[in-house]
């Protein structure tokens, strides 16, 4: 089977210059940078112990920032690698003022360019985060005798299901990882059964917190939040912007002061988004700090990343997206450390034990359209913020798993 993946890989790489002009058509790639996947390196490797972590995008590279500031404060550790696939998940990194940590995109799963990546950056250590599995990567690191560990790692029932097709591909693959820490008890059953040798249970790192808080709003947008009845709308997907504005003109008959604010999942999509909400007779005033709001906003609709937080501190009823569509949800726990109530669709499959844990604390609320999705900002919109011994409750949380996960990691 692994002869068969590599044929299709080198047979991807040959389309991958049609591909990656119409990402960039798109804006999906940055236009600076993109030479990275091809094994071209914009930053250099400086001299000492460098450890790798490697995530998909955004929601996994926003897991580790906690242990890549403990990692910062390593002394025994020189320079810190983050690779990843998008250009989002890239913009996330910038915001942090590390000074050890560098990004790179994550390089084309081709032999040759793997071992090109591998040979210039020579870790002394490998992280892969949730659910990154690429087999010539890491069948050369396991050939290179360079230890690979996987962090929180997710494994769905779906994904387990198509590596069973070819079992003993996956316990040739699963099997190079000297350590798997799983984000959930399924998750470790699931990887046992692939091939893993060494699993353990801590926790989902996804309760950790970064020490770094982020930037807060600029004065004159808080008070004008503060000034309506408010409500966010957080990682957005397509068809879920629709159901935003459906929801904010049914609101409008008992809140004559409201404002929603949409955060889409990504920016690039932002033009469509406002477009969309216009034919829908609803005012849309751009994230513009300098420019002047008028009194008439119906969606405030956010066009940078990285405020997600800035705006969660503001603005206490959250619905997370992609989970009226088949995406499996965002992360519901950064919301619920700022004292948002929740709200999410039915597809929430990404962080099922989160949620699970969250509904038993009455903070989450499962919606189906726009209609129930009204319903619940109708309560919510006066009800209190989610109550400080929860959010206390989720801190101690978080700190035991990355404390557990940092010491496990470091041996």
């Amino acid at each position: 089977m692994f002869f068969f993946y590599k044929i299709l890989i080198n047979f991807l790489l040959l389309l991958s210059p049609i591909i990656l002009i119409i990402r960039l058509i798109k804006g999906k790639e940055d236009y600076k940078r993109f030479k990275e996947k091809f094994g071209f390196f914009s930053k250099k490797r400086n001299d000492g112990k460098l450890i790798w972590f490697h995530g998909a995008s955004v929601g996994e590279i926003q897991s580790i920032i906690p242990l890549i500031e403990k990692f910062e404060k390593n002394k025994k550790v020189s320079q810190i690698l983050i690779t990843s696939n998008t250009k989002s998940s890239s913009y996330i990194i910038k915001k942090f003022k590390f000074k050890k940590t560098i990004h790179q995109f994550f390089p084309i799963d081709c032999n040759f360019i793997s071992k090109k990546f591998i040979s210039y950056w020579k870790p002394s250590k490998v992280f892969f985060i949730d659910s990154e599995i690429w087999p010539n990567t890491l069948n050369n690191l396991y050939e290179m005798n360079i230890p690979i560990i996987l962090l929180n790692g997710r494994i769905t029932k779906k994904t387990f299901d198509r590596w069973l097709i070819f079992p003993e591909f996956a316990k040739s693959i699963f099997g190079k990882f000297s350590l798997c820490l799983s984000s959930s008890k399924e998750s470790k059953n699931f990887l046992k059964r692939l091939g893993a040798k060494n699993v353990k249970l801590i926790g989902n790192l996804k309760y950790s917190q970064s020490e770094n808080e982020g930037m807060n709003l600029n004065k004159n947008l808080k008070k004008f939040i503060f000034s309506r009845s408010s409500w966010c709308a957080s990682s957005t997907h397509n068809y879920e912007e629709e159901i935003c504005g459906k929801t904010h003109l049914l609101l409008m008959k008992k809140h004559k002061n409201l404002l929603t604010i949409i955060i889409p999942r990504h920016i690039n999509r932002v033009s469509s988004i406002k477009d969309q909400l216009i034919k829908m007779n609803l005012n849309v005033h751009l994230d513009e700090p300098k420019k002047r709001i008028s009194p008439n906003t119906d969606v405030y609709l956010v066009n940078s990343y990285g405020k997600t937080k800035s705006f969660y501190k503001v603005c206490k009823n959250v619905f997370l997206g992609g989970s009226l569509i088949k995406h499996g949800g965002q992360n519901p726990l950064e919301a619920v450390r700022y004292g948002c109530n929740i709200m999410h669709g039915p597809n929430v499959s990404n962080f099922k034990e989160i949620y699970e844990f969250l509904k038993k604390k009455n903070v989450t609320n499962k919606i189906i359209d726009q209609k129930q999705l009204a319903s619940v900002l109708n309560k919510t919109l006066k009800k209190k913020n989610v109550s400080k011994k929860i959010i206390q409750n989720l801190h101690f949380v978080g700190v035991d798993i990355l404390h557990k996960t940092y010491k496990e990691i470091c041996k």
